[in-house]
């Protein structure tokens, strides 16, 4: 089956792509591209889709990198395949032939690029990653290569969007300590509850670090079973575990 493979116009001049569920050789829970080996699929399945993603962006396997993540705000800079797997929720590179990779399942999968100085990054941005400060780490680390913010293109792939993000009280409160103004990415919900805006938040920490272009493709993996994998229609349904989205880019 042909892979589903999302681009963004932003990347338009690098290799990329956010990649839906069709096309994976894994069933059940796990029906199509799950690629996260930190899933209960078959490993060797979860090796076969991975090999199709890297067949897609023109690598070898062991050149498809990702890293252990852990919700935090680290980026990672990485020169060979034998450097992936360090705890870090974001990764960058300026070694063509390398394809960072991100997985996903709600949270938002980011992919940046400056073409002009040959620097890429991709970024694991859930809540706790991009309140902390996983977008501005990734720029700092690609601006460490050399890249420049105004020369930078970001896009955001599928993500949960806010009417099927519903969230405690604290939550929110969590985020109005931090500044008052993020109160416009919450709406209220039903019984004292509120939804969160996501993608709507990353693209402000975005705009704020002062890069040059950045979107959202506004797809919402909860609400297409068929296309996307979540985490959160996963619970809701009571099922075991859920597969893992991922998301690449390279020179």
């Amino acid at each position: 089956m042909t892979l589903d493979i999302i681009s963004a116009p932003i990347l338009a001049d690098v290799t990329h792509g956010f990649f839906g569920r069709a096309g994976g050789a894994s069933s059940g829970v796990f029906r199509g591209l799950n690629c996260g080996f930190g899933s209960s699929d078959q490993s060797d399945l979860v090796a076969i889709n991975r090999a199709r993603v890297a067949a897609a962006m023109d690598v070898a396997p062991g050149d498809l990198v990702g890293v252990t993540q852990v919700h935090s705000a680290r980026a990672v800079t990485i020169r060979s395949p034998g450097e992936a797997g360090a705890e870090a929720d974001a990764l960058v590179t300026d070694r063509p032939g390398l394809a960072l990779a991100i997985l996903t399942a709600d949270c938002a999968p980011i992919l940046f690029a400056d073409p002009e100085a040959g620097v890429i990054g991709a970024a694991h941005a859930g809540w706790k990653g991009a309140k902390g400060g996983v977008i501005e780490a990734t720029l700092d680390a690609m601006e460490r290569l050399g890249a420049r913010r105004p020369a930078i293109g970001a896009a955001i792939g599928p993500t949960i969007s806010q009417c099927a993000y519903e969230v405690g009280p604290d939550f929110r409160d969590a985020f109005l300590a931090d500044e008052a103004t993020s109160a416009r990415f919450f709406v209220a919900g039903e019984d004292g509850r509120w939804q969160f805006d996501l993608p709507g938040y990353a693209l402000q920490r975005l705009d704020r670090a002062g890069i040059g272009r950045r979107g959202w493709t506004r797809h919402c993996t909860y609400a297409d079973p068929e296309r996307f994998f979540s985490y959160r229609r996963a619970t809701h349904r009571n099922e075991a575990d859920y597969g893992r989205l991922i998301a690449a880019i390279r020179l």
